[in-house]
C-alpha cells in the first residue's frame, strides 16, 4: 500500500502542472495547487517561519483535510515544504484537522484533531474527534504520536487545538459544541504534551452567539487577554454578521487557574467578505501576528476551475492602544515587495473620476480623504467593474461593494467611520483579494475579487458633489 504522504504529494505534483493561473496570487500564501482552508501551526522555529495549513492536494474542493506546509525567512517569502500530514490512521482516518505548533525543547510538534465520520462523510451529527501529536526531528518530516486527548462527556464537536506554554505549564484551548448545541471553549492544563487534564470552561455563547466555536486562540495583548474565535450560528443584524461565519475575539482578564472575566462584548475582527479562522504566533521579535484563511464556506470560487481554491491573509501585527482599541496592520517585512512607485497627487473631486492606474494587478496603495471638506454622496475608489471602496455621506460609512456575474458574489460589506476627521487607508490589490486596512488598522476588510485580465483600471470617483482627496502613493508589488 502506498504510503498516504507519498501518494497526496504524487497528486499534489501533478496537479501543480495543471494549475491555472489567471487569479493565482502573486504575493499571498496560496496552496500550490488544490484545495486550502485554515491556517495551522504557524510558529517561529529554528530560524524561520512555518506556516501549515488544512489542505486537500488531489483536487480543488475540500475533501479529507491533509496539512499543507510552508516556510519563509521574513513572513512574506513563502517556499512551499512537502505535505506535512496526511489522514489514514485509525484516530484520524478521515482528516487530519486544525491544530497549532509548538517548539517542545527543540522539537517541532504540531497538535492536531484527528476526525472519523462514524455515519457518512459530512453527517456532523456523528462524528469522532481526538487531539494527537506529530513531532519532527527536520522541520520538515513528520511522525505521528497518536492520540494526546479525547473529549470529554457530552461533547462531540471537539477541535482545533491552540497549545502554548507559560511558566514551565502547558496550556491548550479547544472549541467545542455540546449536546444542546451551545459553543464554547474548553481550556486544559498539560504537564507535557502527552497528559492534559480539563481546567474549565474558558468561555461560552450566551443567547444568539453560535452553536459551535472554531479555531480558538488565547493570549496576552497589553494589560488585557483576548480570546479570539469564529463562531458558527450567529446571525446577520443589519450591518453586522453578514457573513456566513464570523471571526472576533472577547477582551477580558485572566490569571492561569482561575475564570477569564470578559470585560467587552465579541468584536468581528474583518469587516469584508473573506476571513475565517484567524491564528496567532509571535515572531522573532516578540510581537503578535495573526494570519487567516481568505475565503467563506459556502461562497462560490471561480478559481476552482483554475485547479485551486483558497488563500492566507496577509500577516497582521496586533496591539492596543491605550484606549483599549485593537489595531491590525500590516506587518512591516510587506515592504520588502514594493518596487516602482509614484506620488498620488491632491485631487478635488466634483462629480467626476480621475484615473489612478490603467491594469491595478498587484500594488499596495495609501490614500487619505478629508471626509469633512467632502460633500459628495459617495466617494472613494472603483477597481474595474468588481469592485467599489467608498464612503457613504449618509450612511456614514465605508463601504465596500463587490460586483459578479455570480449574484452570491454580489453584495457589500461596511464599517462606521467618523465623517468629520480625515479618513485614511492602507490597500493590498493581488490577483483575486482586497486587504484594506482604515485608520492605521482600526478596521479591516478583506475580500476576494474575482475580475477579467481587461478589467482592472483603478480610478478616484465623486457622486453627486465634490470630494477632497488628500493623495497618498502607490507601490507596484513584487510576487512570492
Amino acid at each position: 500500500m502506498t504510503n498516504p504522504i507519498i501518494q497526496a504529494q504524487q497528486a499534489l505534483d501533478a496537479n501543480i502542472k495543471l494549475r491555472g493561473n489567471a487569479l493565482y496570487p502573486h504575493y499571498h500564501l496560496t496552496p500550490p495547487a488544490g484545495w486550502m482552508n485554515d491556517p495551522n501551526g504557524l510558529i517561529f522555529h529554528n530560524g524561520l517561519y512555518h506556516a501549515f495549513y488544512q489542505h486537500h492536494p488531489f483536487d480543488a474542493n475540500w475533501g479529507p483535510m491533509h496539512w499543507g506546509h510552508a516556510t519563509s525567512p521574513d513572513m512574506v517569502h513563502w517556499t512551499a515544504q512537502p505535505i506535512a500530514l496526511a489522514p489514514g490512521d485509525e484516530w484520524d482516518i478521515d482528516g487530519c484537522f486544525s491544530g497549532s505548533a509548538v517548539d517542545d525543547n527543540g522539537v517541532l510538534s504540531l497538535i492536531y484533531t484527528g476526525h472519523i465520520w462514524l455515519d457518512g462523510v459530512g453527517n456532523d451529527r456523528a462524528i469522532r474527534q481526538v487531539q494527537c501529536l506529530a513531532t519532527s526531528k527536520d522541520g520538515i518530516h513528520f511522525e505521528k504520536q497518536g492520540v494526546i486527548l479525547t473529549p470529554p462527556p457530552g461533547i462531540m464537536h471537539f477541535r482545533d487545538p491552540k497549545v502554548w506554554q507559560q511558566d514551565g505549564v502547558w496550556w491548550m484551548v479547544i472549541g467545542a459544541r455540546d449536546i444542546d448545541d451551545c459553543g464554547k471553549v474548553l481550556i486544559y492544563r498539560g504537564t507535557s504534551l502527552h497528559d492534559w487534564q480539563l481546567d474549565r470552561v474558558l468561555a461560552q455563547a450566551e443567547p444568539g452567539m453560535g452553536y459551535m466555536w472554531e479555531c480558538p486562540d488565547f493570549f496576552p495583548l497589553g494589560d488585557e487577554y483576548l480570546l479570539m474565535f469564529s463562531p458558527q450560528g450567529v446571525q446577520a443584524d443589519g450591518w453586522e454578521n453578514r457573513n456566513l461565519f464570523q471571526s472576533g475575539y472577547l477582551r477580558g482578564s485572566w490569571q492561569p487557574g482561575a475564570d477569564f472575566t470578559v470585560s467587552h462584548p465579541f468584536v468581528e475582527m474583518d469587516r469584508g467578505h473573506d476571513f475565517y479562522a484567524p491564528q496567532s504566533f509571535i515572531a522573532a521579535d516578540g510581537r503578535r501576528i495573526v494570519m487567516a484563511w481568505m475565503d467563506m464556506w459556502e461562497s462560490p470560487m471561480p478559481s476552482k476551475q483554475e485547479g485551486w481554491a483558497g488563500s492566507l491573509t496577509l500577516p497582521r501585527e496586533l496591539s492596543i492602544t491605550p484606549q483599549g482599541q485593537l489595531l491590525q496592520k500590516p506587518i512591516a517585512e510587506l515592504a520588502s515587495l514594493r518596487t516602482d512607485h509614484y506620488t498620488v497627487p491632491p485631487y478635488l473631486l466634483d462629480s467626476e473620476s480621475a484615473l489612478l492606474q490603467e491594469n491595478a494587478d498587484t500594488l499596495e496603495l495609501t490614500l487619505s480623504w478629508d471626509c469633512a471638506a467632502s460633500h459628495a454622496q459617495r466617494y472613494g475608489l472603483r477597481l474595474g467593474h468588481g469592485l467599489e471602496l467608498y464612503i457613504d455621506s449618509a450612511e456614514k460609512r465605508l463601504i465596500l461593494s463587490r460586483h459578479h456575474t455570480d449574484a452570491a458574489l454580489s453584495s457589500d460589506r461596511s464599517v462606521l467611520i467618523d465623517i468629520e476627521k480625515v479618513l485614511t487607508l492602507q490597500i493590498f490589490i493581488d490577483r483575486s483579494s482586497i486587504e484594506v486596512f482604515v485608520n492605521q488598522g482600526e478596521s479591516c476588510m478583506t475580500s476576494r475579487l474575482y475580475l477579467q485580465p481587461d478589467d482592472r483600471e483603478l480610478t478616484l470617483f465623486a457622486e453627486n458633489g465634490q470630494a477632497l482627496c488628500q493623495g497618498g502613493l502607490l507601490w507596484q508589488l513584487s510576487g512570492l
